[in-house]
């Protein structure tokens, strides 16, 4: 289908040629300018010829437009006459050597283009065998001179010649035409395909220029970078001010590679990698590959490997320590209440015991953190769990209730989605903790109980106490497994707390605000509901 209508567009092409060809030799007569020796011999005979070649010319338009007969039967007929009407114009004009017979030549290759083979070699035999009549019958019946057999075969020949050439090269523009239409379609379907692969993908991909506009984006990246209405051709910068820079940083150290790194400034905590798109030797054309990653989600996943090794470990920590433990508490009850037991013995007795009883705790903080992968959320209104949380803790706990002070900073209800027993957990440990450190304090013991956030606004909870602030050589440990600032602690507390903020998609980090410290849980996007 698609040669036809190439073929169509040629023939158009051709049409067109020849009326300007018609209409040249109409032009040349009326202005008296017709160049010897078209016409010579006999002028009404060339000029009878050329207006019938206009009028063919402008009749072939007709079925041109209406595509009917097929386009080879018109060939045949153009063609034909061409051959008859050019024979007769050279006849007219003084035989082969008027020139005119070099108008067949352009005729015959014309065809060959369109036509296959056979057919093409039949019209050059018909045109050569045209001419050899045309001297024949100058011979004959006109005075010698008019006619040159050997320039009429030189001319037969070329006829020949031509059409053969045209032939070949006709079916191979024709072959790559073809190819080329292929190729086309499967880069056509190979660039679609990439689309959706890419459309599709988990992982947000970003292709900018070298005028760092953007010039391909997924939804996964439109996504992460908050940006769903940004068009293609817009600076990167419209998109996320941070990936902006971090991509003039790249570019300025002149490096082909960038490290994944983790970027907390974005809209969402996020690995960013940026690879450079080969330019193909023109830096005009240079561009780069971003691929973002929901830093979230990689954490949950390198999370989950953790968890199963972890699982395996606690079997054996409960099956290996916790019996034996039980043993030698157990012991050490019926050893201490033996009469005959000196008193500085007893006391060996009470060492025995609160060590037992710390050991076993790590060993229920351990078993609890291995159990942190069963995550069941549920829908919390913050500012109401968190008064029921601290009425909780004031209730058995009620030394504390001088110290602590709830600061709502929020104007309406936020709610998110996060596993209720982790969340207590979490705030427990913390809790707990600000209470212990706050009761060291110079001044006055204070706990804050801080939530804060809202609409557009990144939403999270702070537990600050005004106890002494935690060591600067310490601070990089704090959430390190078994890392402990007291005789009686386990280094698990924190460590557990912020592996059960991951599990929840959600992120614990510490901070030292001047005489304060504060340990602050900021929730996901992803975990905060929407208000409508």
């Amino acid at each position: 289908m698609d040669s036809t209508i190439k073929a169509w567009r040629i023939m158009r092409l051709l049409a067109l040629y020849r009326i300007v060809l018609a209409l040249l030799f109409v032009f040349l007569i009326y202005s008296g300018y017709l160049p010897d020796p078209l016409g010579e011999f006999h002028p009404a005979l060339f000029n009878t010829s050329v207006f019938l070649y206009v009028i063919t010319s402008l009749l072939a338009i007709y079925p041109l437009l209406l595509k009917t007969p097929h386009f080879t039967w018109q060939v045949y007929a153009h063609t034909s006459i061409d051959i008859l009407l050019f024979t007769v114009m050279m006849h007219a004009s003084g035989g082969i050597s008027s020139g005119v017979g070099m108008l067949l030549v352009v005729s015959i290759a014309n065809a060959s283009m369109l036509l296959a083979g056979r057919m093409s070699v039949f019209f050059a035999a018909m045109a050569a065998i045209a001419v050899l009549s045309e001297q024949f019958y100058s011979q004959i019946h006109v005075q010698v001179g008019q006619y040159n057999y050997s320039m009429a075969g030189l001319l037969g020949l070329a006829l020949m010649v031509t059409s053969v050439l045209a032939t070949v090269l006709a079916k191979q523009a024709r072959e790559n035409a073809d190819l080329a239409h292929a190729r086309g379609l499967d880069l056509a379907n190979m660039s679609e395909l990439t689309e959706q692969v890419i459309s599709q993908m988990a992982t947000g991909v970003l292709v900018v220029d070298q005028q760092q506009k953007v010039r391909l984006i997924n939804e996964a990246a439109r996504r992460l970078l908050d940006a769903p209405s940004q068009s293609i051709g817009t600076p990167l910068q419209y998109f996320s001010t941070e990936l902006n820079l971090q991509l003039r940083v790249w570019m300025s150290e002149h490096k082909s590679f960038y490290v994944k790194q983790r970027v907390d400034t974005l809209p969402a905590s996020l690995f960013v990698q940026i690879v450079q798109i080969s330019s193909g030797g023109d830096d005009r054309k240079a561009g780069v590959l971003i691929f973002i990653e929901d830093a979230a989600a990689v954490d949950e996943q390198s999370q989950q490997l953790k968890l199963a090794a972890l699982g395996r470990l606690t079997a054996g920590i409960a099956h290996e320590i916790r019996n034996p433990l039980s043993s030698i508490g157990h012991a050490s009850a019926l050893l201490a209440e033996s009469p005959s037991l000196p008193e500085e013995d007893l006391r060996l007795t009470d060492i025995i015991k609160e060590n037992t009883a710390r050991v076993n705790r790590i060993v229920e903080d351990v078993l609890q953190l291995g159990n942190r992968d069963r995550v069941h959320k549920e829908e919390i209104e913050l500012s109401t769990w968190l008064k029921r949380f601290l009425d909780e803790m004031e209730y058995l706990t009620p030394d504390i209730r001088s110290l602590v002070v709830f600061d709502n900073q929020t104007q309406l209800p936020i709610r998110v989605y996060f596993d209720s027993g982790h969340l207590h957990q979490i705030l427990n440990n913390l809790f707990r903790n600000a209470c212990a450190y706050a009761s060291l304090s110079e001044q006055k013991p204070e706990v804050i109980l801080k939530l804060s956030g809202g609409h557009a606004r990144s939403t999270f909870i702070e537990v600050i106490n005004n106890g002494p602030p935690v060591k600067e050589q310490d601070r990089d440990r704090l959430f390190e497994p078994f890392f402990t600032t007291t005789a009686k602690g386990t280094g698990l507390g924190l460590y557990l707390s912020r592996e059960l903020a991951q599990a929840n998609q959600c992120h614990l980090a510490h901070q030292q605000q001047k005489n304060h410290t504060c340990f602050r849980l900021s929730f996901s996007a992803q975990a905060v509901i929407e208000e409508d």
